[in-house]
């Protein structure tokens, strides 16, 4: 049975699109503790990133590497942080979270509430950046 991160890189779900290519697809989390924070997933599923093969591990982190590029120009920040977490979906992701300081990437905090607008507006300033690229 498919992922519902599987289901939104086949577009049987809406999201936030910030970036795709053939093999990898990167949406906005519609929980974000911050503006910009981003899920990078493999469109095969595999349920642990580090039960992907070698060379598809290595394009996903270089894929995820252009969309924190993305990321910081569309979101001027000090760093983008890579965090690898989650047990609610069987689906390798990869989150990008724009940061100014380790507090910014604290999960704990109290999650963004964005409108559909907002949404919008952020997916459209990474994707427009990550086409740049």
């Amino acid at each position: 049975m498919a992922s519902i991160f599987s289901k939104i890189a086949a577009g049987e779900i809406p999201s936030y699109k910030c970036a795709e290519s053939d093999k990898f697809y990167a949406f906005l989390d519609i929980s974000p503790i911050g503006k910009g924070h981003t899920l990078v997933i493999p469109r095969k599923e595999v349920d642990y990133i580090f039960d992907m093969e070698d060379a598809d591990l290595a394009e996903f982190e270089v894929f995820a590497k252009k969309v924190a590029k993305a990321i910081k120009a569309a979101f001027p920040c000090k760093k983008v942080a890579q965090v690898v977490l989650g047990l609610e979906v069987p689906h390798a992701h990869i989150h990008l979270i724009p940061m100014n300081s380790e507090a910014d990437v604290n999960f704990r905090k109290e999650h963004l509430k964005l409108s559909e607008e907002e949404f919008k507006e952020i997916a459209n300033k990474i994707y427009t950046e990550f086409q740049k690229l």
